[in-house]
């Protein structure tokens, strides 16, 4: 029997599982995921997902959804990825969410996006929290830039650089906080150090403006051309000006 035939046997996790508890499985799988072996992956989750595992349906659910070890299936993707969302499994969510913001597979849906990274987000899901902040925000009403706010804080705090750069925005524009130039550079030096290029290009138009930060073209220059560099599309808005403002020495001229 193929391993694709023994992947959609709707058979109970006996064979592998009661070999291995559900953790080391899962953890075997993700070391085959990670060298490339899909195929080997799948293998694993199936009988994992068809025993009710979320987290393994929620990986079919990718892996028909990317190709990955299998034909791409846009279907199975919707199915397997509804399976580990309703079981409760916030990645097989915010999973869901994405083909539903696309609609890939499914009608296009901004509420069912919405619905389901809000329940990736309240269990603790941090790129659930950032897409979530970002929907809020770009749907443009002012009664949700509160909760937008909310979610990328929570989103920043665990590491997410693009939650950092919107905070940032956010208190630069005034959108559901006080305007505060000074917080709004601090959160984009934590975007830029977390990795985030847009992040370095707002702190270097901050440095260029002296926004929170103390005026220097100089160094406001090298962060644009940095960004820039690292492929942030806010950067060329500001780099002529910066040009401009700095020294012969500073603009390379």
């Amino acid at each position: 029997m193929g391993w694709l035939e023994r992947f959609f046997r709707k058979e109970p996790a006996a064979g592998r599982a009661g070999r291995h508890d559900v953790a080391s499985a899962m953890a075997e799988a993700t070391h085959a995921a990670e060298r490339g072996d899909h195929a080997a992956a799948l293998a694993i989750w199936g009988p994992l997902a068809h025993a009710g595992i979320g987290r393994a349906q929620n990986n079919i659910g990718a892996c028909f959804a990317e190709g990955l070890g299998v034909e791409r299936d846009p279907a199975l993707a919707l199915r397997w990825l509804t399976l580990s969302a309703e079981g409760g499994d916030p990645v097989g969510q915010r999973n869901l969410a994405a083909l539903h913001f696309k609609g890939d597979g499914v009608e296009q849906s901004d509420d069912e996006a919405l619905r389901f990274y809000r329940l990736a987000a309240e269990q603790g899901d941090a790129p659930a929290q950032d897409m979530l902040s970002w929907m809020l925000l770009e749907g443009g009403r002012a009664t949700d830039r509160a909760e937008a706010l909310r979610w990328a804080q929570a989103a920043a705090e665990t590491g997410v650089a693009t939650s950092m750069t919107r905070l940032g925005m956010m208190h630069h524009d005034a959108l559901g906080v006080e305007r505060d130039a000074a917080q709004a550079a601090q959160w984009w030096q934590r975007g830029m150090e977390a990795g985030d290029p847009d992040s370095e290009a707002m702190l270097g138009a901050a440095t260029l403006l002296g926004q929170g930060v103390p005026q220097d073209a100089g160094r406001a220059l090298a962060l644009l051309l940095a960004a820039e560099g690292k492929g942030s599309l806010l950067a060329a808005n500001f780099i002529k000006a910066a040009r401009a403002a700095a020294s012969p020495a500073e603009a390379g001229s």
